[in-house]
């Protein structure tokens, strides 16, 4: 079992995913605005996970030639995707069931799209792609436009006060980081070894 899940991580992932959306879709009836973005969100990641890391895939490989500088193995590539789901799970999983009740949520979750966009952006030349796309960079500026347009949403309605936008991209950092050092660890590698590694690339 333990071999399937590493192995199969994207795959189980999408079908979950896919399954909280249709079972959503036929059993409740009402849904607010940010519950009605929380599940597009939960799709279009599931779109950008098969866009990054496999169709055509390759901004993990990116990343460990030009940042991390050492080759991952087919297997730990496949295995990592079951972290980052648990992460993306999160991000919209929590949001959904809070709904307008803790904007906190909400916003955490538009901040991590919004960071998505920004990042594949910024990878272009921190990678030196060659080329004006970064595997995934097309659904990620989806995730941008979606996490933007909820964040004016939220604030043109009043759904949230003041601390929920100061501390929304606290909270992602937080989780962020989490799921990072879990790569890490995975990988072999320390934050400092990423850290070094980008000082001489951008040098």
């Amino acid at each position: 079992m333990k071999h399937i899940m590493k192995h199969y991580a994207l795959e189980i992932y999408t079908v979950i995913a896919l399954l909280l959306i249709v079972l959503v879709a036929m059993f409740m009836d009402g849904l607010t605005v940010i519950q009605q973005f929380a599940v597009f969100m939960s799709f279009l990641f599931v779109l950008h996970e098969w866009e990054e890391g496999r169709y055509p895939g390759g901004f993990l490989d990116l990343i460990s030639a030009n940042i991390l500088q050492t080759e991952i193995s087919l297997e730990t590539q496949k295995a990592s995707r079951l972290i980052t789901a648990v992460f993306i799970y999160v991000m919209t999983v929590v949001p959904f069931f809070f709904g307008d009740r803790v904007p906190l949520f909400a916003l955490t979750m538009a901040t991590f799209c919004i960071f998505e966009g920004i990042i594949h952006i910024v990878g272009i030349k921190l990678l030196r792609t060659g080329k004006p796309y970064t595997p995934g960079m097309v659904t990620a500026e989806i995730e941008l436009v979606t996490g933007v347009t909820l964040v004016v949403y939220i604030a043109v309605n009043h759904l949230a006060a003041w601390y929920d936008y100061t501390f929304a991209p606290f909270l992602f950092i937080a989780c962020f980081a989490l799921m990072q050092r879990s790569l890490m660890a995975m990988i072999g590698f320390h934050y400092s070894d990423i850290i070094r590694n980008v000082k001489q690339r951008l040098g």
